[in-house]
């Protein structure tokens, strides 16, 4: 019988995240043709028959696939099997750190590349690198993405000395008699990664494919690369780059790309911003690089823009309303101009070119000057004159995010734009942002109930590589709010419940990506999008138990794509 089911989940607690009622529960799911065919025990029972796979959850919870709404999935896949690793494991010091890069094997291209020291662990980076391996390239990128360490020799195949100009929103770390010493923050990065070999293909392509197989495992099933193009070189590891975007869509093209990848274009990095790099990649055709290929837009499409308003905390390139830091600075943004106001101008260009083009934009901004300017900028490009072709249904949003004025979440929802934010970043760093910023203002970081309270549409997303893609302690994370060395206060205002982390990975998501009619939720007529967990879903106060709950299986659009049931 043609109405027979693919396969059916049976005695699961399955949360359907149905946006009408996302506390809605079934005990039973049945998929056909890639789509939710029925719900409840009853119609998914006579949907069996004779080849129908009958898998019995034993009481396990079944959710939508996650969508990690900010994941650099080109840069991640490089760092979690194309470099030397130098995370915590790997390296837990400064002096292991140089032991790694000593004995690492060069790449086919002469280059030791290596990727995944942290500050926040090791302490503040200096020149620990100028002087290994100097007959041999060395670049070692940080797991923010916003720094690197070179050697001596690295710097002299990019031209990188002390006749070396400032670069505008980057810093050139340097001696006290003005030589570089291997470091480089934000903008400056550009100045190395667009000396290096691009990364090639026999080396990126099998580490997509590895990486996309892990990330099923996790039972992600979508998600948002925010940042491949022309201006890679000034983003992460630089290997974001066009080539890449368009391996992407030769993945597609071969039936090979089980992921849903939506992608943000880059035309300028993490320094330097301007209307000109963005009109220029506007005009260049890119956004149509997917189309007359046979590719399913369900599958890849390029929804917009990324563009960098400042930097972050951190490296004091986060723009602040106050000063903070051991530099006590303000910061600035990273958009082109002699000063605020042109900063300011030029980033409200930026964001009308993008909204007039029907493109979507993802502004990171992590100071609360910043978030207030992006904010600003998006509300002037989407509420002027009618006859303008873009629109506040672009769906733009601010990435990350830090707000001083309370009434900014409420301009944000009632102008459509969106929110995507990281709790496990904060988690992982929130030591080092505590004394960057201060406890008051750390403790309004990422202000999620009050996002929600105010009817924004967040998202959490990983930011990975910068931290781990296991969404589990993402949303642990938001539940806790604590940080390494320091539980969350049980009354903090901004914790969130833990099936609100869940929509927020899931049809908050999707909303991001234009895509609720489709995706997000596990109703009759959606894509079978799904993971099945091993245990059922955990009540806020044993939230932790999460962490020990494997993903059984997990579908994208019916497929089985992970599974590890008989």
């Amino acid at each position: 019988m043609e109405d027979f089911a693919d396969l059916v989940i049976v005695n699961a607690s399955v949360h359907t995240m149905d946006p009408a009622k996302q506390s809605r529960m079934s005990d039973a799911v049945a998929v056909k043709g890639g789509r939710v065919a029925a719900l409840g025990h009853e119609d998914v029972t006579q949907s069996i028959g004779p080849d129908t796979q009958v898998v019995d959850a034993a009481g396990g919870a079944v959710i939508p696939g996650i969508n990690d709404a900010h994941l650099h999935f080109v840069s991640a896949a490089m760092a979690a099997f194309g470099y030397v690793r130098l995370g915590p494991a790997a390296a837990p010091n400064w002096a292991a750190v140089v032991d790694v890069v000593e004995s690492a094997m060069p790449g086919e291209d002469g280059w030791v590349r290596a990727h995944g020291w942290d500050e926040a662990l090791l302490g503040p980076a200096k020149g620990f690198l100028l002087e290994s391996r100097p007959d041999t390239p060395v670049v070692a990128f940080d797991s923010t993405g916003h720094q690197l360490l070179a050697n001596r020799e690295a710097l002299r195949r990019a031209g990188i000395d002390a006749a070396t100009a400032d670069v505008h929103g980057g810093v050139v770390a340097r001696t006290a008699v003005g030589n570089p010493t291997g470091l480089l923050q934000d903008g400056a990065m550009e100045l190395l990664s667009r000396a290096m070999p691009p990364v090639p293909s026999s080396t990126l392509r099998p580490a997509l494919l590895a990486l996309q197989e892990h990330l099923h495992s996790l039972g992600i099933t979508s998600l948002t690369d925010p940042g491949l193009g022309p201006a890679s070189a000034g983003l992460m590891d630089g290997s974001g780059s066009t080539a890449a975007l368009e391996l992407l869509g030769d993945l597609a093209a071969e039936d090979e790309l089980t992921l849903r990848i939506n992608v943000l274009m880059l035309f300028a990095g993490t320094g330097g911003a301007n209307a000109h790099a963005v009109e220029m990649g506007l005009g260049s055709g890119l956004a149509r690089t997917y189309l007359n290929r046979g590719i399913n837009p369900e599958q890849l499409r390029i929804a917009g823009v990324k563009i960098f308003a400042d930097g972050i905390p951190r490296s004091g390139t986060a723009w602040m309303s106050e000063p903070y830091g051991t530099a006590c600075t303000h910061g600035s943004l990273v958009i082109q101009g002699a000063n605020d106001a042109d900063r300011v101008a030029e980033l409200r260009r930026i964001l009308a070119l993008i909204n007039d083009a029907g493109l979507q934009a993802g502004v990171h901004a992590t100071g609360d000057a910043a978030t207030a300017a992006a904010v600003e900028a998006i509300v002037a490009a989407t509420d002027g004159p009618k006859e303008r072709p873009g629109s506040s249904g672009n769906r733009h949003y601010i990435i990350h995010g830090a707000f001083g004025d309370p009434g900014a979440l409420g301009t944000m929802a009632s102008n459509g734009i969106g929110y995507s934010t990281n709790p496990l970043i904060r988690q992982e760093a929130g030591d080092i942002m505590r004394q960057v910023l201060g406890e008051d203002r750390f403790s309004r970081h990422q202000p999620l109930q009050s996002a929600l309270e105010a009817g924004v549409h967040l998202n959490l997303a990983s930011d990975a590589p910068v931290t781990s893609a296991d969404w589990r302690r993402t949303v642990v994370a938001a539940v806790r709010r604590a940080t390494r060395s320091r539980p969350g206060k049980p009354r903090d205002p901004e914790r969130i419940t833990g099936l609100q982390a869940l929509a927020a990975m899931t049809i908050h998501a999707a909303w991001q990506d234009h895509a609720e009619h489709f995706k997000g939720a596990l109703t009759p007529g959606m894509a079978a999008d799904l993971c099945l967990l091993s245990n059922p879903w955990p009540v806020d106060e044993e939230i932790e138990k999460l962490l020990d709950t494997e993903v059984r299986l997990t579908l994208s659009g019916g497929r089985a794509v992970h599974q590890s049931i008989s």
